[in-house]
């Protein structure tokens, strides 16, 4: 059969005028840059739309969402424990203007369409979506960055404090509350990290398989004859009482009252 396909295909590019072949766009989820790739745990989740490149290392239990790209092709990228990537986010580091790599610690959240540029991030801080931490700049433990504010290269956010803005300036001290909420955020996004690494670890046959047993259940469901909703005013399966020609039912215990 192949033999047969590579002759029709070549009869085919016979009578083109412009010869055209598609090549196969190669996977870019875990790309080696001089020979140095990518360390992933076996237990961290990293979309088929995600890019690892380089010098990058990813612990446990973290998730790189859909559209992520972390390059750790000029200097080097750490990420621990239970932190999450958000979609489309960007991880980066410098080396030609100065040489900062990033470190991103253990149950860090980076929201969707954050830019993490060679900045260290310790453990438990968050940085809100579409945010800008820059060169040299370092978030201490469960600090957060407010959605689409800008930190400035080489600023220090303390622990436990909420910056916001452009450039972003402190406003408060973090509630327990919100720290208590953060915390169970990352929990909640480890696991369903896990529930999309299971599903994206399917092969063809499996969704197949999988796609016709739901066909199979829905069919046995509309087939199977469906029981009688039961009249809460049903009186000894006779149905309600009522009028049934000229002959007024009555509850038998209200029947007994009577006599």
């Amino acid at each position: 059969m192949r033999k047969v396909g590579s002759a029709l295909d070549g009869a085919g590019k016979g009578i083109e005028i412009t010869k055209y072949t598609e090549k196969l766009v190669p996977s870019t989820r875990f790309v080696a840059v001089d020979g140095i790739g990518p360390t992933v745990s076996a237990e961290c989740f990293v979309a088929p739309s995600a890019s690892v490149i380089g010098n990058v290392s990813i612990g446990k239990g973290s998730s790189i969402w859909y559209g992520a790209t972390i390059r750790g092709d000029v200097n080097e990228v750490t990420i621990g424990d239970r932190t999450s990537i958000g979609d489309r986010s960007v991880v980066h580091v410098a080396k030609i203007q100065g040489d900062f790599p990033t470190h991103i610690g253990n149950g860090v959240t980076i929201g969707s369409g954050a830019l993490v540029h060679a900045a260290t991030l310790k453990d438990g801080c968050v940085i809100g979506e579409a945010a800008q931490v820059m060169d040299g700049a370092v978030v201490e433990e469960k600090a957060f960055v407010a959605p689409a504010s800008v930190v400035t290269p080489g600023t220090k956010i303390s622990a436990g404090e909420l910056w916001a803005g452009v450039p972003a300036k402190k406003v408060r001290a973090l509630t327990e509350a919100e720290l208590s909420s953060a915390a169970e955020a990352v929990l909640q996004t480890a696991m369903l990290a896990q529930e999309h690494a299971i599903e994206n670890a399917k092969d063809y046959k499996q969704i197949m398989e999988e796609a016709e047993l739901a066909d199979i259940a829905e069919h046995l469901d509309e087939s199977s004859p469906r029981k009688p909703i039961k009249d809460i005013n049903d009186v000894l399966g006779q149905g309600p009482p009522g009028r049934i020609f000229r002959s007024t039912l009555t509850h038998p215990y209200e029947a007994a009252k009577k006599n």
